[in-house]
């Protein structure tokens, strides 16, 4: 049984920071990439950053570069996302999704990806 649990969302002053966690099970022995997306009220869901499981590479959305730090914990079979410098746009809630079988070339379009978490809110407000 395969299954995706985020946390670490919340309601954060603009400026913070936050780290997101995505707990994988059921993809053990597997080739797959984590990714993590958003999506605010009214918008489109849209790609942030991904890693792969296994050799830890990262793509990240360019958009996304410098704030955005996509890492990960074998041992727990966690992933992280860390955001830094939050304003108000940054509200979202915020998915991790996994991509398998994963090769080689990882992306962000959501299509690609075949199971999702139920997703964190995130809150940037004053």
């Amino acid at each position: 049984q395969v299954q995706l649990v985020e946390s670490g969302g919340g309601l954060v002053q603009p400026g913070g920071s936050l780290r997101l966690s995505c707990v994988a099970s059921g993809f053990e022995g597997a080739y797959y990439a984590v990714g993590w997306f958003r999506q605010a009220p009214g918008k489109a869901r849209e790609g942030l950053a991904v890693i792969n499981a296994n050799d830890g590479s990262t793509y990240y959305a360019d958009s996304m570069r410098g704030r955005f730090a996509i890492s990960k914990d074998n041992t727990k079979n966690t992933f992280y996302l860390q955001i830094s410098a939050l304003t108000p746009e940054d509200t979202a809630i915020y998915y991790c999704g996994v991509d398998m079988p994963v090769w080689g070339t990882m992306g962000l379009a959501e299509d690609e990806y075949d199971y999702w978490g139920q997703g964190t809110q995130v809150t940037v407000s004053s």
